[in-house]
């Protein structure tokens, strides 16, 4: 920049910078080079940061202006649930103070019902474990300030052969609300064959016929691509199957998930499923880049283990206030991988934008071994002269006020180390 003279204010001067920055991420993320992920077939991605394809909204909830947050019984407790284990974990959520960082739906997945509807075609709980039913549970939960959410299937049966809502939608959404549900989880399973497409807005206009709002997340697992269709039906869509609690899996939904960026935003977010932080089949440097990830992406952040009996690594991971923070950011771009190198592209960088100018950059070193992984500018789309503030979400504390051009760190083998980049405003005078 040329050296300022004249009169102009310090606010102008100011006023101006930020203008040519914001001109310059713009434009250098416009030539980002087509992403690794994206098939022959499909429309290339050429912006790193693209939200152009995200669909209108058509729920009329006013729900998911960021990803939902919460908890579901599945990847921890399957069908082994009662009401005992809703209450408790609600209280959990409240004691534990993670409701207060927004994990306030109490989510029951399958096997909540009897195997069979009653004389009037009726869902009912079982009786065993929902002896007190569900509305009764809904109103213990509503009273801790919570949510409660519930399981169904766009299907004939649910996954563990319970009665499904395919060709019952009205019936079983005027069921839900009348027990005070705010949150339907509505699976894929003995569907008949029927495509989705045809499945699922149903009970999106059952739903809004209850004049209840309830959040409407669509579990397809993404075999028909729903990032492609789901906007327009649900809060959340599947873009994957099922999570296992293990590295491979969480990576392999990971990179599944990255190439449906561009379709995510307030209103609806892809999905790459659960949270499995703390239920014991990855490390704690593992678990760190699941939940880390998965708040880049801006994926839903629902706590698969027993909160009841976490330990304190778990709590400490799925508690971290900046790094949620990342996730529930206003602006809402889903981050994404930017720049893959090293053995098999185990190097990796991600990153997306956040409100006030922002960038989430994350470092994942996918490898087995100690590694420098090094993010340039032109790979997160800032211009090289950009001077950025650094801080470590991990460490909470501030590592660097004046990095340009490129940012270094150590990463240790399958670990990830996450940042928020902030553009420093100085005045650069060039003689």
């Amino acid at each position: 920049m040329a050296k300022i003279t004249g009169n102009f204010s310090m606010a102008c001067i100011h006023a101006a910078i930020l203008y040519v920055y914001v001109m310059t991420v713009a434009n250098a993320a416009r030539v980002m080079p087509v992403h690794p992920y994206m098939q022959a077939q499909e429309k290339p991605i050429s912006n790193i940061f693209d939200t152009s394809k995200y669909g209108i909204l058509q729920v009329g909830n006013g729900l998911a202006n960021t990803p939902q947050m919460g908890w579901n019984s599945w990847n921890y407790f399957a069908c082994d649930i009662n009401e005992k284990v809703i209450k408790e974990t609600a209280d959990a959520l409240i004691s534990t103070g993670l409701a207060k960082l927004g994990y306030i739906y109490v989510n029951i997945d399958d096997c909540w019902s009897e195997t069979s509807r009653d004389s009037e075609g009726q869902l009912i709980p079982d009786s065993k474990s929902f002896p007190s039913g569900i509305k009764d549970l809904a109103d213990y939960v509503h009273s801790k300030g919570l949510k409660l959410g519930i399981y169904s299937d766009a299907g004939a049966f649910t996954c563990q052969e319970r009665p499904g809502s395919l060709k019952h939608e009205y019936d079983d959404a005027a069921l839900f609300a009348s027990w005070g549900v705010d949150y339907l989880k509505y699976d894929n399973c003995f569907n008949l064959g029927i495509e989705p497409e045809k499945r699922y807005p149903p009970m999106r206009d059952a739903i809004n016929a209850t004049g209840r709002t309830i959040f409407y997340s669509l579990c397809e697992w993404g075999e028909n691509d729903p990032a492609l269709w789901a906007g327009k039906i649900g809060n959340s869509w599947r873009t994957t199957n099922d999570i296992n609690d293990s590295w491979a899996s969480m990576t392999e939904i990971v990179d599944i998930n990255d190439k449906w960026a561009p379709y995510a935003g307030p209103g609806g977010w892809n999905d790459p499923d659960m949270l499995e932080v703390g239920n014991g089949g990855m490390t704690y440097q593992e678990y760190r880049a699941h939940f880390s990830i998965w708040a880049l992406m801006k994926a839903p952040l629902l706590v698969g283990c027993d909160v009841r009996n976490m330990t304190a690594e778990t709590f400490e991971i799925i508690s971290n206030e900046e790094v949620i923070a990342v996730n529930q950011d206003a602006l809402g771009v889903q981050g994404r991988k930017v720049l893959a190198y090293g053995p098999e592209g185990c190097y990796q960088i991600w990153a997306g934008p956040l409100s006030r100018h922002r960038l989430a950059v994350a470092l994942w070193n996918r490898c087995s071994k100690i590694a420098t992984i090094t993010a340039k500018w032109d790979s997160i789309g800032l211009e090289s002269s950009i001077s950025v503030s650094v801080r470590d979400l991990w460490k909470h504390e501030f590592i660097s006020s004046n990095s340009m051009s490129s940012f270094s760190a150590r990463v240790d083998a399958h670990a990830c180390e996450m940042y928020i980049f902030t553009p420093t405003m100085a005045i650069h005078s060039v003689t």
